[in-house]
């Protein structure tokens, strides 16, 4: 598609040497020649005037009207009147276009996708996120559109330090604080900063993110351990044993099993911190999705010295806002702050800004309270489907979040049961890939439904009834 232009017209890069010897109006005419055949003037693409371009480049304007008068002759150029100079539509090189992959022939018809760890995007509250834009906009000061500071705006990071008090009680001011890119970058910055610190390797929960925990550990040059998780969460015998001084766990409601860190397990996990002088990385997922049970507090506020708290609104909001932040100790916050400088100098300020406002308004509270029922329906619509088609089957890790734990068949072989599936138009995701320790349990199927719509749940259940039934 060509470019268009208003006023004064495009600007074209051309350069003049009175030094050359060579005529002004040859380099002018040798210049545009050569823009059109390389192709960095597209055919019909637009001229400044022959006024225009005289202008800037210090010519008579008689000297390029009979430049492009010439080009024209040639058949570079074509011009009508009262019409801008463009270029010749055929002029211009054809490029062979890029080889594609061909297309299938007939697309797959999914039935329903129960694809785990997203959210529903169509919950995403964007009438709420347009007017907390708009009212940023409208009230911030110019020192606003500022750089800011790189751990976060001031606002944001008081809003948040309060918001978790009240909800996590976490313990921490807005001084513990670091707002940053989502999830994976305060991760990343933490282990960065451990790393530098001399900690060589990171434990995390198996089963559970692996794949992903083990690219920022490497990132970070450190080396990854697995620790088993059992019904009580991670197994802390298990991690005193590795050797390891940092570990991520998820113990409001462990990724994938669904298990919530046990209270004894929780001080024993503090204890080995103390000990080794060890770090622990709490990622706090799916603390705001709970139904059938109390509320669980965040680790971080039974031990602030040495706890690291992730957060974030991938969840809750949506992924694509890439905001979330970290709580950390006072001995880490200046390594970390200094890390997130030399990261990106800082998470995008007005959105942080519509965030803050978002948040004191009630209608972040407001939100999630519709995204909760709505979960807690689609949470109900599997059971139902489940107890109707594969009433043998246990399921578990549904206290909390927006997936579930179906524990198949001994002997069932889960790659086959995935491909049969697939086969038919409902796509399902295996526990055996998040493992990295030889499984404990039976074939398992982590089955998500945070963006899966009722109809599509009891559609897709109904569908692979005998696959499950074997």
């Amino acid at each position: 598609m060509s470019v268009e232009w208003a006023g004064w017209g495009p600007e074209l890069l051309l350069t003049i040497d009175r030094d050359s010897g060579v005529g002004l109006r040859s380099q002018l005419e040798a210049q545009l020649r050569d823009a059109i055949r390389s192709g960095r003037l597209a055919g019909d693409e637009r001229l400044p005037s022959s006024r225009v371009l005289a202008r800037v480049l210090g010519l008579s304007r008689g000297l390029v009207q009979d430049c492009y008068a010439q080009l024209q002759a040639e058949g570079y150029l074509t011009s009508r009147p009262g019409a801008p100079t463009r270029v010749a539509a055929d002029a211009a090189p054809v490029r062979d276009a890029p080889s594609r992959p061909s297309p299938p022939s007939v697309p797959r018809q999914v039935i329903a996708d129960f694809r785990h760890g997203v959210p529903d995007l169509g919950l995403a509250p964007r009438e709420d996120w347009a007017w907390a834009i708009r009212e940023v906009c409208r009230t911030a000061p110019n020192t606003a559109f500022d750089y800011g500071d790189p751990i976060g705006e001031q606002r944001l990071r008081e809003v948040l330090a309060g918001y978790l008090r009240r909800v996590r009680a976490v313990a921490a001011t807005s001084d513990h604080v670091v707002v940053c890119s989502g999830m994976a970058q305060a991760l990343g910055l933490v282990l960065k900063v451990l790393a530098a610190e001399g900690v060589d390797t990171l434990a995390f929960e198996d089963p559970g993110a692996g794949n992903s925990t083990t690219e920022q550990a490497t990132a970070a040059g450190m080396a990854v351990v697995p620790i088993p998780v059992d019904e009580d969460g991670l197994d802390v015998a298990a991690l005193e044993r590795s050797g390891a001084r940092a570990v991520l766990v998820t113990p409001a409601h462990q990724w994938p099993t669904g298990v919530v860190l046990a209270g004894h397990r929780r001080q024993e996990l503090i204890a080995w911190a103390r000990r080794c002088d060890g770090v622990i990385i709490e990622d706090d997922y799916d603390a705001e999705f709970r139904y059938d049970r109390e509320p669980v507090g965040s680790l971080q506020g039974l031990a602030p010295d040495c706890v690291v708290s992730l957060g974030t609104v991938s969840k809750s909001l949506a992924p694509a806002l890439r905001l979330g932040w970290l709580v950390a100790p006072d001995r880490l916050l200046a390594a970390l702050a200094r890390a997130k400088f030399i990261a990106d100098r800082g998470s995008p300020g007005l959105d942080q800004l519509a965030l803050a406002t978002l948040i004191e308004s009630g209608r972040y509270d407001r939100h999630l309270r519709r995204a909760r029922a709505e979960y807690a329906a689609r949470r109900e619509t599997l059971l139902t489907a489940l107890a109707e088609h594969a009433p043998d089957l246990r399921v578990t890790g549904l206290a909390a979040g927006f997936h579930a734990v179906l524990h198949l068949p001994p002997g069932t072989d889960e790659d086959q049961l995935i491909e049969q599936a697939r086969q038919r138009g409902v796509e399902l995701y295996g526990m055996a890939t998040m493992r990295r320790l030889p499984a404990t349990e039976g074939p398992q199927l982590v089955l998500g439904f945070g963006d899966t719509p009722r109809r599509a749940i009891e559609a897709g259940i109904a569908t692979i009834a005998d696959l499950l039934g074997r």
